[in-house]
């Protein structure tokens, strides 16, 4: 441990700052759709698909912006899309329309998501730490990342109370902003083509013509449907159960908390135990979490205690699966096919978000997308656990000249 914080300590430092910020600010938006949505009129499927569509856009974004990390260095793509998510903010804090609420929240911060968060930042990582050290690394960064989204829940919630949704938003794009001098720590200069490294297309091939990579994809699709959905809609289903707003706030301060501990422990498990089976036991937790959270009494308590349990298992998908990425197909492309895993995740992430809105608005409840993740979480063990950690026949040849 301490070896590997004297030779990669500023990447890791650089790389957490950065990702609490941009997962931090992104954590808290569930809390700005019902005064959003009353101050306009707007029922709770506006503001979900805003947010739906961000998700959309930031899956279908990440592998471009991984795809130039690669080739390009990621300080460069971490800097333009941190300007982007600034933009995005400010613009939302200004949004008084439909259109105008996906344009910024949707489009611009997607965008902008794409090129500050776990894709690109652990791509970082991973070329930073020795490959023995690379769970761990990733663990890290992930966890310290994580205190963005427990600290900065309560701070916009306050800033709501104090300047109003839209002054709040206006605040935190000035938050935001401070990734772009955060980018000078970022050592990822990218490393010269050599005669017998892949190609873009090659890498692409090599990955799509891989079962392990599909699998682990798709998995990642029940991530993003689940953590979106809750994060979201959670605040908004406590108040329908007749729990104070304040309640869901507290809730998801203890995910992004409990989350701290999660990645850190994915992290320093995933480099002594398989990650595929590590993911698998992750989502069968996930199943038995909501199915308890819907069959006990809703009361202050047990969503406090659903906020821990699920900030446990809340973001430990993400070493995990980047690491068995890393594992199967090297860093050289990371970023890249991390990228493409992600956007699984995202559109996941938009159904999630999306859904959660409509099927409330029609049904005047959130039961069935509740019973949704429960099958999905079951689906994602299942399809987890066939994945093999063995590097593709490429790296153990080279493993094996070296």
């Amino acid at each position: 441990m301490t070896s590997m914080w004297r030779t990669c300590g500023w990447v890791l430092v650089g790389s957490a700052l950065i990702l609490a910020l941009s997962l931090g600010v992104r954590h808290g938006f569930g809390l700005f759709l019902a005064p959003m949505s009353a101050e306009f009129g707007w029922g709770r499927e506006v503001f979900a698909f805003a947010i739906a569509l961000q998700n959309l856009i930031w899956g279908l974004a990440q592998p471009f912006t991984g795809a130039l990390a690669d080739r390009f260095g990621a300080a460069k793509v971490v800097l333009i899309g941190g300007v982007l998510y600034a933009l995005g903010l400010v613009l939302m804090g200004m949004a008084d329309s439909p259109w105008s609420l996906s344009l910024s929240a949707g489009l611009l911060i997607g965008i902008g998501l794409s090129g500050t968060s776990f894709s690109v930042i652990l791509g970082v990582v991973g070329r930073a730490v020795p490959p023995e050290k690379r769970s761990m690394g990733m663990g890290i960064a992930s966890a310290a990342g994580s205190f963005g989204q427990f600290a900065m829940l309560p701070g916009t919630l306050g800033l709501i109370g104090w300047l109003g949704w839209s002054a709040a938003l206006l605040a935190l794009g000035l938050l935001v902003a401070l990734i772009v001098p955060l980018v000078s720590m970022l050592k990822d200069a990218p490393a010269p083509l050599s005669g017998n490294e892949q190609t873009l297309s090659e890498a692409l091939r090599e990955a799509c013509g891989h079962s392990g990579f599909w699998l682990l994809a798709v998995g990642f699709f029940v991530c993003g449907f689940q953590v979106v959905f809750i994060g979201i809609h959670l605040p908004a289903y406590l108040v329908d159960q007749h729990l104070p707003a304040s309640v869901g706030t507290t809730v998801l301060a203890l995910v992004g908390l409990f989350n701290i501990f999660g990645t850190y422990t994915a992290g320093w498990l995933g480099g002594r135990m398989s990650k595929p089976r590590l993911l698998t036991g992750l989502y069968l937790a996930r199943a038995v979490v909501i199915g308890l959270f819907l069959w006990l009494p809703v009361t202050t308590t047990t969503a406090y205690v659903f906020g821990m349990a699920m900030g446990f298992l809340w973001l430990s998908t993400v070493p995990l699966t980047n690491g068995t990425v890393a594992t199967l197909f090297g860093v050289r492309n990371l970023s890249m096919l991390g990228g493409i895993v992600f956007l699984f995740h995202q559109l996941g992430s938009f159904l999630g978000g999306w859904l959660g809105g409509v099927v409330y608005d029609r049904t005047g409840s959130y039961d069935l997308i509740w019973q949704v993740s429960i099958l999905l979480s079951l689906l994602a063990a299942a399809l987890n656990w066939p994945v093999r950690e063995r590097p593709v026949a490429r790296l153990q040849v080279q493993a094996g000249a070296a």
